[in-house]
């Protein structure tokens, strides 16, 4: 008996990991197949030193999703995807927004509302711009060269906290209908552990990696959950995201690193995020 719960864990595992390291064109093949599994996503996910090193990756997970890019049309919409690079909608900005929760800068246009715990969310470069970016907004000189963005020049982080949590809406409704999406995905900088020096000190359920990403359904139970990749060094990227065959997920839940972003966090992996990928909302119907 045992033998056979063995082999079918492997088994389990074993489609996973094929899921993960596919091209698209045989992950698509892949997810037609097993369409029949409502249970299981596709897994996109990549990290390396560069931009380069993950870009093949975002791509196909863009296409995936689906063209066009509906930036900020308003919904519903049956197809197409959302982006949010948070840099401005025109030549590239370089000023560090003050921390905020709800952050509703993309609820109206895109369908995205962002919270924190913590004191807010903002949006920064590294270093820099007129309030000296990431490194000014924690007073630690060290983050010009410990974090890179992959879509120039600002990236998001939460303020006060690691936790960062995605809610969905209808575009055009300005946060009245909520929604659903059938994939996520997310770009994070600087991700060391599981193969960083960090300390391993916490003792929860996703304590092997510092940055986690939880995907919930409508009903609020969580429905798939892993550990970002890492890419141990200074400045390097990383990329996760799941795409299942329907709109399902309606809030994601995102840890980044072992402790919050601040002036002193010696031998601690901190993370902070890029770009955020995402199926187009649709209308989540209550029963």
């Amino acid at each position: 008996m045992k033998k056979h719960v063995l082999l079918i864990l492997v088994i389990a595992f074993g489609l996973l990991s094929v899921a993960t390291m596919l091209p698209l064109s045989q992950a698509s093949d892949w997810r037609n197949k097993r369409s029949k599994d409502l249970d299981t996503p596709v897994v996109f996910q990549a990290a390396g030193p560069t931009v380069e090193s993950i870009q093949s990756s975002v791509d196909e997970f863009r296409a995936a999703l689906g063209d066009p890019n509906n930036a900020n049309a308003p919904g519903p919409l049956a197809t197409g995807r959302r982006e949010i690079n948070w840099d401005g909608g025109g030549p590239p900005v370089d000023n560090t927004t003050a921390p905020v929760t709800p952050f509703n800068v993309f609820l109206n246009t895109r369908g995205g509302q962002f919270t924190t715990p913590g004191l807010g969310l903002s949006q920064a470069p590294p270093s820099g711009g007129p309030e000296g970016g990431l490194e000014g907004l924690f007073n630690n000189p060290t983050y010009g060269d410990t974090f890179s963005a992959f879509s120039p020049l600002r990236l998001f982080t939460p303020v006060g906290s690691n936790i960062t949590e995605a809610r969905f809406f209808i575009p055009g409704t300005n946060g009245d209908t909520p929604a659903a999406v059938s994939g996520f995905g997310a770009v994070f900088t600087d991700v060391d552990e599981p193969d960083g020096d960090g300390p391993r000190k916490r003792h929860r359920d996703h304590d092997r990696g510092s940055t986690l990403i939880e995907y919930f359904g409508v009903d609020g139970k969580r429905i798939f959950s892993s550990f970002v990749p890492a890419s141990p060094g200074d400045g390097t990227l990383s990329f996760f995201g799941i795409l299942f065959d329907d709109a399902r997920i309606a809030r994601v839940r995102i840890t980044t690193g072992d402790v919050p972003p601040g002036p002193d966090d010696d031998r601690r992996d901190i993370v902070v995020m890029d770009d955020f990928i995402y199926g187009e909302p649709q209308q989540v119907l209550m029963k």
